[in-house]
This record gives C-alpha cells, sequence and structure tokens, in this order.
C-alpha cells in the first residue's frame, strides 16, 4: 500500500498538468504569457491570446552550462501524452550525448524530403567508395542497372527485404555471381550511412550470399603464352582501337593497375630520368610508385604525346573502369582464347611470367604497386630502379618472342640463366 502510495505521489509531482488544466488556458485572453513546468524539462507557455505551446528546456553539459529551449508543437494539436512522449525521447537521446535540437530536425528533414535507397548507395559512392575503392565504377554500374530503375526511388525508411529480393533474385536468374556481389556492396553501403547517421535499414542485415546468388571463386586466371604472344601482336598491329591498343600495351608491359594508367597525365613520365611516377591519388597502395621506362618505349611514348600538354592524359581521354573492363571480356572472344580474362588478370599474368623467370620477387611486388613487407615497409626505401629496368628489358624481349615464336620453338628461361652463370 506504502508503496503504491509512494508511486502516485512521484507521479504528480513528475506530471503536474492535466487536460483540464490545459483546456481553461486554450483562446483565453490575459495580460502576460505565462509559462508551466509539467516535469522533467517539459513546460507549456501561454501567450496572451491563449494558444498553448509545448517546450522542451535542458543543458547539454552541466549546470553551469546554458538553457537550450525546443518547441515540441502547440496544443492540442500535440496531446499532453505526446508531448510527454517526445519529452522522454529528448532525455534519451541527451543520455546517448545527442542534442535534441539536432535530432529533431533530422526527423523533420527525413519527412520533408526522406533519403531513398538510391540517395543512400549514392552517399557511399560518393563518401567512402570513391576514395578507397579503385572499382568503384563497378558497383555503381551495378546499381544503376540492377537496383536504381526499380527501388531507387524507395524511402529507406519504407523498403523491406522484399524488396531488394525482387531485384537481387532478378539478377540470380542469368548472373548469380553478380547477385551475391551486390548483396555484399550493399551491405557494406547501409552500414557505412548507418554509422555516419545518414539513413538507417536493417533490412539486408539477415541476408547472406548463399540466399540470394553464389560466391564469386577466387579467380586464377593467367594467360597461356599462345595467348599472350597473340595479344601483344593484336596491341601493336591495328586490329585495336588505338585507345584500347595503348592501353592494353602499357597494361601487359608494366603490369600496373587500370586506374593507374586511365588516370596518368604526362607530368608522371620524366623522359629525362626514365621513369614513370605514379601519384599517390591514383595508386591503390598508398602511395607514390615509380616504374623505370624501357628505352626502347621512348620512341612509341613520345609519338603517341604528341602535341599533348604538360597536364595532357595520356590515353587522350578518361574511360570508366566499367568500359575498360567490357572491352576485356570482349577482346578474348575476339582472338578466340578458351576462357575470359579481366585487366586484373593480366597483372596476374605479368607477375606470374616474371617470377617463373626468374625475376626476385620483391621487384616484381615493387613493380605491381604492392607494399613490402614486414620490416622492409618500415626500413627498405629502396626503389630498385636498376633491377627494374634489367627486369622489364627481360620482359619486353619474351613478349616480342611470344609475339613470333613457332610451334617448334622451346622458350628458355634466359633470364634466371643468365643470374646463374654471372653468380
Amino acid at each position: 500500500m506504502n508503496c503504491v502510495s509512494h508511486g502516485v505521489s512521484l507521479m504528480s509531482e513528475i506530471n503536474k498538468l492535466s487536460d483540464k488544466k490545459l483546456k481553461t488556458f486554450l483562446g483565453a485572453p490575459r495580460d502576460k504569457e505565462l509559462s508551466l513546468a509539467d516535469g522533467k524539462g517539459l513546460s507549456i507557455r501561454v501567450s496572451k491570446t491563449g494558444h498553448v505551446s509545448w517546450v522542451y528546456t535542458y543543458r547539454l553539459g552541466g549546470r553551469g552550462s546554458p538553457l537550450e529551449r525546443i518547441s515540441l508543437g502547440s496544443y492540442p494539436d500535440v496531446s499532453l501524452k505526446s508531448a510527454r512522449d517526445k519529452r522522454d525521447e529528448c532525455r534519451t537521446w541527451l543520455a546517448e550525448g545527442s542534442n535534441p535540437k539536432s535530432k529533431l530536425k533530422e526527423i523533420k528533414d527525413e519527412r520533408l524530403s526522406p533519403v531513398t535507397i538510391k540517395d543512400a548507395l549514392e552517399y557511399w559512392l560518393v563518401e567512402y567508395a570513391q576514395h578507397n575503392r579503385s572499382d568503384y565504377e563497378a558497383p555503381r554500374a551495378q546499381f544503376a542497372k540492377h537496383i536504381y530503375p526499380y527501388i531507387g526511388d524507395i524511402a529507406m525508411k519504407d523498403a523491406e527485404t522484399r524488396h531488394w529480393l525482387q531485384c537481387l533474385d532478378r539478377v540470380k536468374k542469368k548472373h548469380p555471381v553478380a547477385a551475391g556481389t551486390i548483396l555484399v556492396t550493399a551491405k557494406q553501403a547501409m552500414k557505412f550511412c548507418k554509422v555516419r547517421s545518414f539513413a538507417v535499414s536493417e533490412v539486408l542485415d539477415m541476408l547472406n550470399v548463399p540466399d540470394i546468388g553464389k560466391v564469386a571463386n577466387k579467380k586464377s586466371r593467367v594467360l597461356k603464352d599462345k595467348e599472350l604472344g597473340e595479344l601483344w601482336s593484336a596491341v601493336n598491329g591495328d586490329v585495336i582501337t588505338p585507345y584500347h591498343a595503348n592501353l592494353l600495351k602499357i597494361l601487359i608491359i608494366f603490369g600496373c593497375r587500370t586506374q593507374e594508367i586511365r588516370l596518368s597525365t604526362w607530368k608522371e613520365w620524366d623522359f629525362d630520368e626514365l621513369t614513370w611516377t605514379v601519384p599517390e591519388a591514383n595508386s591503390k597502395g598508398g602511395g607514390e610508385i615509380i616504374r623505370p621506362i624501357p628505352p626502347r618505349l621512348v620512341s612509341w611514348l613520345l609519338d603517341l604525346k604528341g602535341n599533348a600538354n604538360f597536364d595532357g592524359v595520356v590515353l587522350g581521354e578518361i574511360k570508366s573502369g566499367e568500359t575498360v573492363s567490357q572491352m576485356c571480356r570482349r577482346m578474348y572472344a575476339r582472338l578466340k582464347h578458351d576462357a575470359p580474362w579481366t585487366p586484373h588478370d593480366l597483372r596476374r599474368t605479368f607477375s606470374t611470367k616474371l617470377n617463373d623467370l626468374g625475376i626476385a620477387p620483391h621487384v616484381v611486388e615493387q613493380m605491381l604497386g604492392h607494399k613490402m613487407g614486414g620490416v622492409m615497409a618500415v626500413y627498405n626505401r629502396s626503389q630498385y630502379l636498376a633491377e627494374k629496368r634489367e627486369a622489364l628489358d627481360v620482359w619486353m624481349d619474351r613478349l616480342d618472342l611470344l609475339a613470333d615464336r613457332s610451334e617448334n620453338v622451346v622458350l628458355l628461361n634466359t633470364y634466371a640463366a643468365n643470374r646463374s652463370a654471372l653468380g
């Protein structure tokens, strides 16, 4: 009995106002404004004309910090119960370290212009993927093709798992691996938006790749010597458009990433020192990459440069990574190769073939733009330019031989044999 009595007494101290009392103020003129507290920071303000509005008062810091006030609406549009619910929500935000004024503004903005699925995915693409993924154009193309036309305009707060499944199941019918890739990317984007308080949606949390598609097999495609020879002949001929021929030629010779050459400008190419320096902004590894320019390439590169200015793009224009990848997927069929290959497979081929030729692994890794492992990354700052030049000379000799080889020619590991003889 005592406990009940105590509870009723405490409630009356906190919730001091009642609907009966509030109604007496409505529309009743008065000489001056009036403020009455309900408790826990909630109060009403009654104007001279009898307009009643809800006010929540709080401090962001301790007792010495200034008072903050926010309007929670007018009575009776916002009922006594609703005002108390809003007050409790504000108190929860304060306990979590958030400013109620900012949170209420976010809610208002969301209602006026709700964040759509497309807004959220584009936010991740611009704020994260563009700066941290060299292939960020690929997910953008997938979203534009498979997500935006169907559910892109749905507000995040209204999106349900079924909406996503309709899109992913549609992709799965023909491209199960792509469906899985889209799911993984979308989940990463949703998590990023949630952490940044841009938008919140948890409808994908319970889905995994096997639920809607297939996990991509770890790629291990390395072009055969015959395929590499055919490709080298093609890029040095006139059967491929100049842009793609030049792009592929540089990818094959240097083992670089497509982004490094797609975005490359002539100011990166030093024809006095014979070096190509990829700036940190274009390298996935986070640091600049210095590669030697084989002397036999200089004449071709200068012809390619032509009348371009210092900041001119090496390939004459910038095409998207997805456009380049599509070209490579078509190229394998054009050359009648056994299986498709991608620009990244050319990097894998470059690495594999150079290691097979006996080039030191650390030299190959540096040419690929990979970071050195262990303490070498801290103490070893050598660029191994002499070793890289020698390796590229051997590599270009091998490419020419592969392009011209006859069926009865046996390829020897001349680099490894020569190093052994010297040593």
